[in-house]
């Protein structure tokens, strides 16, 4: 059928064309399906103890071996937001949000315990660990953004701030062993500036069933192209497809805004990667 939320939710995340077939669902899937980026905010504050129900659901996340190798840094002083909002190339919206949480990859506190406890940790700064912390934050996030859209705010995630991770850590103060690996900002969309959902790739660019096949992959690159051109038209400044915006995006070192240089910042922040 066609004429279901379910297809609706679908077509409106594929496009009517490449709609796949749709299996049970339920309320959450709607909302996750609806998902947006939003940057555009209105001022005004979050309902009392909102930022401890989001780390509420950040928290019950699934973390690691249990290791919880994650903190947030809630900011709400305009000041501060504009200094980390300057790092991310002066996406306003960082400004313009109640709340901007940036997610830390944080082996500061297991390093603490170590320390307290009289322990050597030996597997601590390996590339490993830090992928763990990096990854724990990310999943955590993401709960914090499914708990946020549930009650009607909105979001958007700020990678930006690894522009400079050595600036941010020193306007949160972060200890060593603790870095900002992206932001997230949270608050009532605008909605004078209605933003859209975005189409993805088709799935069958993305789900692989027993062995990774790209057969096809030129054909759903186009689809997408398409789709995506048609997307940008409606809602952003210029129009562009997905493969141009990945050339430019990763086809030379300066449209990494300084990123390029990351894996030397975490060193000096406390991570030896090994």
């Amino acid at each position: 059928m066609t004429d279901t939320p379910n297809h609706a939710a679908l077509a409106a995340r594929y496009g009517a064309g490449h709609v796949p077939a749709a299996g049970p669902w339920s309320p959450v899937i709607d909302a996750l399906l609806a998902h947006r980026s939003v940057r555009a905010y209105r001022p005004d504050p979050l309902p009392e103890g909102t930022l401890e129900t989001l780390v509420a659901a950040a928290q019950s996340a699934a973390t690691s071996s249990n290791l919880q190798t994650w903190s947030v840094v809630a900011v709400t002083d305009p000041a501060r937001k504009a200094r980390l909002a300057a790092v991310a190339n002066g996406q306003k919206h960082i400004e313009q949000c109640p709340l901007f949480l940036v997610w830390i990859a944080d082996l500061s506190r297991t390093a603490r315990l170590a320390e307290a406890e009289g322990k050597a940790l030996e597997g601590l700064p390996y590339l490993e660990t830090f992928l763990v912390a990096a990854l724990d934050a990310g999943l955590a996030a993401q709960n914090a953004v499914v708990a946020a859209e549930s009650l009607g705010l909105s979001t958007v995630y700020i990678g930006a701030l690894r522009n400079d991770v050595r600036a941010v850590a020193a306007e949160l103060d972060l200890p060593p062993g603790a870095v900002g690996v992206f932001g997230l900002c949270v608050g009532h969309a605008d909605p004078a500036q209605p933003a859209e959902v975005k189409p993805r790739l088709p799935q069958p660019a993305i789900l692989h069933r027993e062995r990774y096949d790209s057969c096809g992959e030129e054909a759903h690159r186009a689809a997408y192209d398409s789709a995506l051109g048609a997307f940008s038209a409606r809602n952003e400044m210029s129009a562009y497809r997905w493969t141009e915006r990945v050339l430019a995006r990763l086809g030379s070192t300066r449209a990494l805004h300084g990123r390029d240089g990351l894996k030397g910042a975490l060193r000096a922040l406390g991570f030896p990667l090994r």
